[in-house]
């Protein structure tokens, strides 16, 4: 009688685990690099290709790194956002270009507006992955010490910039 039960009791539990799962929201995806350093690299800068960028020379401060693509439609989703953002001039915002064309992406920020104090060239893709990047748009904060405090992934909203990010910017929050 057991051995008859066991198939409907491996259902049942397989259907629990389906509902958890259903219930998860997938851009709460954890990041392994919360609380790490941020990874470091030295790459061109999109408006100045002969100039280099790297984190380094940001530390101290508190910034964000934002990863975008002009392919990507729900980066334009989240621009004019941006755009508002910067204007607080709260920190620094650095673009990260993610496998993107150089030319195309100069047009998309000259057309729709550049919230970036600069925006860095990842044309292989190569610091997104070191950053643990799965799709763009994401987001990182990165607090004085260098070290990656939240991660944002899909487009931004005014709901996650006030709730989680804004509170990080605190000049005086020095990790």
């Amino acid at each position: 009688m057991i051995r008859k039960l066991i198939p409907l009791i491996i259902f049942l539990v397989l259907l629990i685990f389906l509902g958890i799962g259903l219930r998860l929201n997938p851009r709460d995806i954890p990041s392994p690099l919360i609380g790490k350093e941020v990874p470091q690299f030295t790459n061109p800068i999109l408006s100045h290709s002969s100039q280099q960028f790297s984190p380094d020379s940001l530390k101290g401060k508190i910034w964000i790194l934002n990863v975008w693509a002009s392919w990507c439609t729900s980066c334009r989703e989240e621009h004019p956002l941006l755009i508002s953002f910067s204007k607080e001039k709260l920190v620094p915002i650095i673009g990260l270009n993610y496998k993107d064309k150089d030319d195309a992406a100069k047009d998309w920020l000259k057309s729709i507006g550049d919230p970036y104090d600069l925006s860095v060239i990842d044309a292989n893709g190569k610091v997104g992955i070191d950053f643990g990047v799965y799709g763009v748009p994401e987001t990182f904060v990165i607090d004085a010490k260098g070290r990656i405090i939240y991660k944002h992934t899909g487009p931004l909203t005014e709901d996650a910039l006030s709730k989680h990010i804004r509170p990080l910017l605190n000049p005086a929050r020095k990790s």
